[in-house]
């Protein structure tokens, strides 16, 4: 073979090469933008917000409003943790500003988004109300348990300092629009990070999350015994969640 017919073969196969992967790279972005829209965290918590998703061989950006800060950080680690992104460019606005912190709205808002976060509670039909850090919750619960709970979770919200639980119990079980939802393992760990954070009786820092066919996987630190049984207990109902395993280290 001349040597000429040789180079003429070399590139050619450069750029039968550079065409493959860059098929390939194409194809990837439009699997990460379309997993991300589809995943449970931006079909519910997200879906009134206006994101739009831009990946690039893996590198992430999002653009567009949201209504609340929390919506910044859900939108963040459920992508990040898609297959295939190297980075997340979050420019993200939330619509009306950052409410001042530890202010009522500011407490409301997280007190919302952390009932919505957990499947044994109705945070869609909740009523909350705040006034000088003191909340109180009205609408109905599906039973006394519910209702014990969700005073529970709301009262271990940063900046809350007392709850007046007025919920009613209903006379038949409610089932919770999430019973036999499909939740995807990037929705199920973003979400847990966030619950993790608006709880102030746990470490989110200090714990580490993987997910995998929704068992979840905790390691990392814990204070002590209770805080790692308490790490357990606040993701335990987490929607998605199916079993926990938690190798949590205490200090």
């Amino acid at each position: 073979m001349k040597r000429n017919d040789m180079k003429v073969m070399i590139f050619g196969a450069l750029v039968l090469l550079m065409f493959t992967g860059s098929l390939f790279s194409t194809k990837r972005d439009r699997w990460i933008e379309y997993n991300a829209h589809k995943s449970y965290v931006f079909s519910t918590y997200l879906k009134d917000d206006k994101i739009r998703i831009q990946s690039q061989d893996g590198f992430v950006t999002l653009t567009g409003t949201v209504s609340e800060e929390s919506h910044l950080a859900l939108a963040t680690d459920t992508v990040s943790d898609l297959r295939g992104v190297r980075s997340v460019d979050n420019q993200l606005v939330v619509r009306d500003g950052f409410p001042e912190r530890n202010s009522d709205n500011w407490i409301r808002i997280r007190v919302k988004t952390m009932l919505r976060l957990h499947r044994n509670l109705d945070g869609e039909n909740t009523i909350v109300e705040v006034k000088d850090g003191r909340v109180t919750l009205r609408g109905e619960a599906s039973n006394q348990a519910e209702k014990r709970l969700t005073a529970e979770y709301v009262k271990d919200v940063e900046g809350v300092k007392d709850v007046d639980n007025e919920m009613t119990v209903a006379h038949h079980y409610k089932r919770h629009r999430t019973v036999g939802q499909f939740v995807d393992d990037s929705s199920i760990k973003s979400q847990i990070k966030l619950a993790l954070l608006f709880h102030h009786g746990t470490s989110p820092f200090r714990a580490e999350i993987t997910v995998r066919k929704g068992v979840v996987t905790v390691t990392g630190n814990a204070k002590n015994a209770a805080e790692k049984e308490l790490v357990t207990k606040r993701i335990a109902d987490i929607h998605g969640v199916k079993r926990i395993h938690n190798r949590m280290t205490i200090d």
